[in-house]
C-alpha cells in the first residue's frame, strides 16, 4: 500500500489496514469495469457513498456504527477490485472468503462488529441494489425494464438528488474521507457519552 503498509490477504491484520489507503483505492477502481458514460469512471468509493446516501434515506435513525458499515460494505475493493458478478460467480468461494476475511480486519480495524446483524446485512443489500439499478439505468446503457430484470424496480426511492455524476478520482478520494472522518467522530462522540454514564 501506498501507505507503506504490507497487508496479507491470506491472513489480513487489522493493523495493517489504513482509511487513506482505502479511500484512494476505492477512488481508482471503476464500477461496471468503467463502461459508463461521462468524462470520468463511476468508482466504487461513489458507489459507496450513494448506497449510504439511499440507505439513510430508507432509514434516518440509522447509527453511526450502521452508517460506517454501509459506507465500508465493499471496502476490501480497494485491494481485490471490483469484479463484475458473473465473473464472481465463475471464480466461487475461494474469492469470497478472501473478501469476507479483508472486511473483518477492516471491521476490526475501525471498531465496527465483525459479525454484521442480519437486518443490517439486508438493508444495505437493498440500497446496494437500488444503487446498481441507478447506476445500470443512467450510467452503464441499461433500459429501464433490462435494469429491472437484474435489480428489481427500486421502491420509494427517487434519484433525484443522488449522487450520480461520475467525478474525478481525487474528488471521490477526499469525499469519501470527508463521510469517514464525519461518522468516525459520531462514533467517537456516542462512545464517549456512553463512558460517562
Amino acid at each position: 500500500m501506498l501507505s507503506g503498509r504490507r497487508l496479507d490477504l491470506l491472513e489480513p491484520s487489522p493493523l495493517d489496514v489504513e482509511i487513506e489507503d482505502i479511500a484512494q483505492g476505492l477512488s481508482r477502481v471503476a464500477r461496471w469495469n468503467g463502461q459508463t458514460k461521462g468524462e470520468f469512471a463511476f468508482s466504487v468509493a461513489q458507489h459507496s457513498l450513494l448506497v449510504l446516501d439511499i440507505h439513510t434515506r430508507l432509514d434516518e435513525a440509522l447509527s453511526p456504527s450502521d452508517q460506517m458499515i454501509c459506507l465500508l460494505h465493499d471496502a476490501p475493493e480497494y485491494v481485490v477490485g471490483d469484479m463484475i458478478s458473473p465473473f464472481k460467480a465463475v471464480v466461487g468461494g475461494d474469492y469470497k472468503s478472501v473478501e469476507n476475511r479483508l472486511l473483518e480486519a477492516i471491521h476490526l480495524r475501525f471498531s465496527l462488529p465483525v459479525s454484521v446483524p442480519a437486518r443490517l446485512k439486508k438493508a444495505v443489500k437493498k440500497a446496494d441494489t437500488i444503487a446498481a439499478f441507478y447506476e445500470a439505468t443512467f450510467l452503464a446503457g441499461f433500459s429501464a425494464a433490462e435494469a429491472q430484470k437484474y435489480f428489481g424496480r427500486p421502491q420509494g426511492i427517487s434519484p433525484d438528488g443522488l449522487p450520480l455524476a461520475p467525478m474525478p478520482a481525487k474528488i471521490a478520494e477526499r469525499e469519501f474521507l470527508k463521510r469517514f472522518q464525519k461518522l468516525e467522530s459520531q462514533m467517537n462522540n456516542r462512545s464517549a457519552k456512553g463512558s460517562r454514564r
